[in-house]
């Protein structure tokens, strides 16, 4: 019996989760300002989405992970919505 239910819900974790990564959508990020005189973790985290030189742009899936790093630093980049 358990073994069903396990079976089930990782049925349905799958489903949900090719679901949504189709869903979602794409972002293009810009670095707008410089990160002179940012904190280390400010820094760190424009390096992890891609954005090391001024005015450059990388493209990322819509998600939670990355829309957290975005947020960190959001007076630091613009963000646009692609289709």
């Amino acid at each position: 019996m358990l073994a069903l239910l396990l079976e089930k819900e990782e049925f349905h974790l799958k489903k949900y989760l090719t679901v949504n990564l189709t869903i979602m959508g794409k972002i293009k990020v810009t670095k707008v300002k410089s990160d002179i005189k940012r904190t280390s973790t400010q820094k760190r985290t424009l390096e992890s989405l891609g954005l090391r030189k001024m005015n450059q742009s990388v493209v990322h899936d819509n998600t939670p992970s990355i829309l957290g790093m975005v947020s960190k630093v959001q007076h630091l980049v613009s963000v646009e919505e692609m289709n």
